[in-house]
């Protein structure tokens, strides 16, 4: 009941008025906007929808580029909503310009930047619900619900006060109510006695904005109530699970993969079979009924059964402050392989899905860092740089590599092989946005330094200078290229064999 859900109601009213008045909508696009690289994949997708001429041969940067022109330029009627905003930089670039004055832009942010409300942009500040407002959305989702005896006008107000107005944990409550058909004074008594027991879960010197400790009292009573009616048992380790990735939204299937299942299996309370205990294999059928039994409680909020998983980020938060410690580092390498074992052969292919396990694998990495560094970097780490060149966002690889060098370095050292492997990385992205000499010179060293450190006949070695031979060819150094590749076909000869891959 947040920000952006004022603006879907917003964009729905818009889009509705199309089927009695000429007052509606022609193309209505919504972006998650947490990152550039997220608008420009929206914005790709609406060119290609529209069909507007090159957007299938200019890539995802290219293409978005046409579509902010097309909308510039048309008369048709258009709304854009870029959804959690939060880093002002993209205004510039990538925030429509409604030349024909029959677009708008909406964004919704927690931030209050200046930039927020320059050229012509007005800032308009959400706070909390009103006491009023408070007690009327109670009665309504009661009411709507079919049960509108569970609303006791005294009750509401208190209620109300105990949960700060805030309307994320009104909605956990009202969901517990109609769940449970427990009245508004059985929910104050084990609210007050949930609250009691706090302090050590999320203590008040952390919780600046005042947000966690209504939304994780309110929460754990929820996850009380799916304790007892989920019975599969995995609702809770489900959702530790999903309160790791991007809050914005992930895919579904990522709890069906053979890494979340095995990870399940041992996280949901084990079965006594005689004098040992069991743990069984957890099926997909099982999740999906966990998965159902958090919707129900409105945990997690799913559009279709199919559709991506979406949190509350304050939901996330709190789901966060109930992991314990020692299985944090289990859970975290599930999100992370789950990630990878969706990720597509090629992201052009789907490049939604690319965008969200992108976008979750960032998440993942900022919430939980060192932890997919430790013993080694994970994969998503570096698939991460690869699908961002796939997608065509050359800048944004760069950026995402200089700190995946920054981070290696400082983690495992200047010369580990993880390390060597980021700039490599750095290497590809500066070549692949035309920054040819920065790729030679990188690449220069680090063919130095896999020398030193590994060897000349190591296959990271080989590839070291097969790529530094790809960017003498693209600084125009024909001769270079060719003498070092015939060095390093001979070098493969030699050590793997003719009819090595």
């Amino acid at each position: 009941m947040g920000k952006s859900q004022l603006a879907a109601y917003l964009a729905r009213q818009l889009r509705d008025q199309e089927r009695t008045t000429s007052a509606g909508l022609d193309v209505l696009v919504w972006a998650r906007a947490t990152g550039p690289d997220q608008i420009i994949t929206a914005y790709a997708e609406a060119a290609g929808q529209l069909h507007l001429s090159g957007a299938d041969q200019e890539g995802e940067d290219g293409a978005a580029r046409l579509f902010v022109r097309w909308l510039a330029a048309t008369r048709r009627r258009w709304l854009v909503v870029l959804d959690d905003l939060t880093d002002p930089a993209p205004l510039e670039e990538w925030w429509p310009d409604s030349g024909t004055g029959n677009g708008w832009v909406m964004a919704t942010t927690r931030r209050e930047d200046a930039q927020f409300s320059g050229q012509g942009r007005t800032l308009l500040r959400l706070g909390l619900y009103t006491r009023e407002e408070a007690g009327a959305y109670l009665r309504r989702r009661l009411t709507d619900a079919g049960h509108a005896h569970l609303h006791d006008a005294g009750r509401a107000d208190e209620l109300a006060n105990e949960l700060g107005d805030l309307p994320l944990a009104l909605g956990h409550a009202a969901a517990y109510l109609i769940n449970t058909r427990r009245t508004m004074s059985d929910y104050l008594t084990l609210l007050r006695d949930q609250s009691s027991r706090l302090g050590d879960l999320f203590p008040s010197s952390a919780d600046t904005e005042g947000y966690g400790r209504p939304v994780t009292a309110s929460l754990l009573l929820s996850l009380d109530s799916v304790h007892e009616a989920d019975a599969t048992h995995l609702a809770r380790p489900l959702l530790q699970l999903a309160a790791l990735m991007d809050p914005h939204g992930h895919p579904d299937t990522a709890w069906t993969t053979s890494a979340a299942l095995s990870y399940l299996r041992t996280a949901r309370p084990p079965r006594r079979r005689r004098l040992r205990r069991h743990h069984p294999a957890v099926t997909e059928g099982e999740v999906r009924s966990a998965l159902e039994c958090l919707r129900t409680y409105a945990l997690i909020t799913q559009d279709t059964a199919t559709a991506p998983i979406r949190l509350h980020a304050l939901t996330a938060r709190a789901v966060r402050e109930t992991i314990p410690s020692g299985t944090l580092s289990a859970a975290v390498c599930t999100a992370a392989d789950a990630i990878m074992s969706l990720w597509p052969r090629h992201d052009h292919e789907e490049r939604e899905l690319a965008a969200a396990l992108r976008a979750s694998t960032v998440h993942l990495d900022d919430l939980t860092r060192p932890a997919l560094w430790q013993t080694e970097t994970h994969p998503c780490i570096y698939q991460a740089s690869s699908s961002l060149t796939d997608a065509g966002l050359y800048q944004q690889a760069i950026e995402y590599d200089e700190s995946t060098v920054r981070r290696s370095n400082d983690i495992h050292g200047p010369d580990h092989p993880d390390t060597l492997r980021a700039r490599s990385n750095l290497a590809v992205s500066y070549s692949d946005a035309g920054r040819v000499q920065e790729a030679l010179d990188l690449r220069e060293r680090v063919l130095a330094d896999r020398e030193r450190i590994l060897g000349d006949d190591h296959p990271d070695t080989l590839s070291a200078r097969s790529n530094l031979a790809n960017s003498y060819s693209d600084a125009g150094r024909v001769q270079e290229a060719l003498d070092l590749d015939e060095r390093v076909l001979a070098e493969r000869e030699r050590i793997l064999g003719d009819d090595h891959p």
